[in-house]
């Protein structure tokens, strides 16, 4: 795995680190292959209940390094292209590092402090829950240079927050606090330890049952893009599946019995 990318597993919540503070977390092309890749690895990893994604350092990833970008020679460029799409993936290669957290199966929550700017932005969108700190600062901060948000964050940023105001952070590109992201839909909740706050709820998820918790991913991230008899199909497809399987009766026995659970790995 990248150096630019630290994983540790704590029981069954995985933490994914940026690391490469010296730059806030800017993302190079090393540090998109280590969140590809981690992702990857993630996806096929059925011990993992849940994620927390967050940054080493003073930042939680300060947007793309167009520095490492411009310095690289022409062998380079040509190795791997962040337009480059491989079979049967919807995303483009600069896509997949923040939507590959919203395709997981297993929920992810995203700890932000510092800055988030741009491609940071749009990889901390990619998470089901944010936890920001107050003092943070984010930004859709593509119009700077004159750009638009290209690593999925349209389609995230237009499920969160009022069409207007996505409007608005698109096309002044202004800095929001963390309170104030907290107001617009941008963060879940401010705290002032968000990787403390974002470890224990992902300690919280890492109690429930699996299946359920990746039934429920889905079934809502489904919800409002698909039509609403498809939406219900799909509900009432995956409540069928979970009832009477082992994870759920261990639920119900877990909740009469008074215990913890014991939750097998998702099949």
């Amino acid at each position: 795995m990248s150096e630019r990318v630290v994983v540790t597993k704590h029981g069954g919540v995985t933490e994914v680190r940026l690391n490469r503070p010296e730059k806030l977390n800017a993302l190079d092309p090393a540090m998109f292959e280590g969140i590809v890749e981690t992702g990857k690895a993630l996806a096929a990893d059925r011990s993992v209940r849940a994620v927390v994604l967050c940054g080493a350092g003073r930042a939680f990833c300060a947007g793309l390094d167009f520095a490492s970008f411009m310095g690289l020679s022409n062998s380079d460029r040509s190795s791997r292209s962040l337009l480059d799409r491989d079979a049967n993936e919807v995303a483009n290669y600069a896509q997949r590092a923040a939507y590959v957290w919203t395709t997981l199966p297993m929920p992810v929550i995203a700890a932000v402090h510092g800055v988030a700017f741009g491609g940071g932005l749009q990889i901390a969108l990619g998470a089901d829950l944010r936890f920001v700190a107050p003092d943070a600062q984010l930004s859709v901060m593509e119009i700077k240079w004159g750009l638009i948000p290209d690593m999925s964050g349209t389609q995230a940023l237009r499920h969160l927050v009022r069409l207007d105001v996505a409007k608005e952070l698109t096309f002044t590109g202004r800095i929001v606090g963390g309170s104030e992201a907290v107001e617009l839909g941008l963060a879940t909740h401010a705290s002032n330890d968000p990787h403390a706050e974002a470890m224990a709820v992902a300690h919280e998820i890492a109690t429930k049952s699996p299946d359920a918790i990746r039934a429920g991913k889905r079934l809502l991230n489904s919800a409002g893009v698909v039509s609403v008899e498809e939406g219900l199909r799909l509900e009432e497809r995956l409540q069928v599946s979970l009832i009477g399987t082992p994870n759920q009766l261990e639920a119900v026995q877990a909740n009469m019995q008074k215990r913890a659970a014991a939750f097998r790995d998702p099949e």
